[in-house]
This record gives structure tokens, C-alpha cells and sequence, in this order.
């Protein structure tokens, strides 16, 4: 059984370890717990085709990695990336402490907000290089590079359109295509 804490933002990365594995995706953001049900088949299609697209092009000091995987920059935040890549120095044995090269975030109806606002804000203020937003609704894809601590658009495209990004290595994404089901 789950130990809670006191207050809603008193979670630390420790806790998470008291939680039960019943299929929620457990995350922890300045200490406050969010809760996000499993996702559903086009959001797991579009972050499995995108992973073959990163991991294509992926240069040998980088490592792509599939959620879930725990990104703890601090005491007090552990989040899953959809997807996330960093250099393989930073592979720790259990979670990633280091500033990722690049968090994509596939968006569902229950996490839409959750990644465009709290979670965009959290990885530029730890050091994220870079920052991808995909919505298999709108089949969109938006990019953003940290610039002096704060996210920069660098590009988007939509449907059959094709981008091409540079970070954290070149990739050329074409969102419709990603959609396999």
C-alpha cells in the first residue's frame, strides 16, 4: 500500500518507489503528483513509429530511449518522456539524471495540457536541449531548441508535409506517416 505524503506537493522521487504498478503512469513535477492513465493504441502507434524514425538515424554516442523510462533531474520531479534521447555517458543504472538532448511528447486528450504547459516549462527550466510535440489528432508535428534558457520555435508541419530537424541529430519527420493504424 501506498505511503502518502502529508501535503500534495511534499512528493520526493523516493516515494514513487511506494506506488502500486497498476498500469497509471505515476510522475512527480516540483514535489506535486500527477496520475495519467495508460495510453491508448494511436498514441502508443505514433510514439512506436517515431522511436524506428529516431532510432534509424540515431549517431553512436546518442541512445533513443521508449517511455517508460524516469527523467529525475531533481528530488522532487520524475517524468516520462515519450520518447527521450541522450548521450549514452548519461545512462544512469536506474533512471536519467542529466539533462536530455531531446523529450517528445505524443499528446492524448488526458495529457494535452499537461505536456504543453507544465512539462514544456519543466524541461527548459532543467536543461532539455530539445523539445518535440506530437498530436496524432491534428497528425502535427511542433519543434523547439532551448535558447538561452527558454524554448524557440525551430519548425512544424502538418499532415503530408515533411521537416527536417537538425537536433539532436538530422531527422526528417513526416507526420501523416506516422500514423500506421
Amino acid at each position: 500500500m501506498a505511503v502518502m505524503p502529508r501535503a500534495s506537493h511534499d512528493w520526493t522521487v523516493d516515494d514513487l518507489e511506494q506506488l502500486p504498478d497498476d498500469g497509471l503512469q505515476y510522475e512527480l513535477l516540483d514535489g506535486i503528483l500527477l496520475v495519467t492513465p495508460a495510453p491508448i493504441p494511436l498514441h502508443q502507434a505514433v510514439a512506436g513509429e517515431l522511436y524506428v524514425t529516431l532510432r534509424r538515424g540515431c549517431p553512436k554516442h546518442l541512445k533513443v530511449f521508449f517511455a517508460p523510462l524516469d527523467w529525475q533531474p531533481d528530488h522532487r520531479t520524475s517524468l516520462q518522456p515519450d520518447l527521450l534521447v541522450l548521450r549514452r555517458d548519461d545512462i544512469g543504472p536506474k533512471v536519467i539524471e542529466e539533462p536530455l538532448a531531446l523529450a517528445v511528447e505524443v499528446l492524448s486528450p488526458s495529457t494535452k495540457r499537461k505536456d504543453r504547459v507544465l512539462k514544456f516549462s519543466k524541461y527548459a527550466d532543467a536543461g532539455v536541449a530539445s523539445y518535440w510535440i506530437v498530436d496524432p489528432v491534428t497528425r502535427s508535428i511542433e519543434a523547439f531548441d532551448l535558447v538561452d534558457g527558454a524554448y524557440v520555435p525551430v519548425g512544424s508541419a502538418s499532415g503530408t508535409e515533411t521537416i527536417t530537424l537538425q537536433r539532436p541529430y538530422p531527422v526528417t519527420i513526416t507526420p501523416a506517416e506516422l500514423i500506421d493504424i
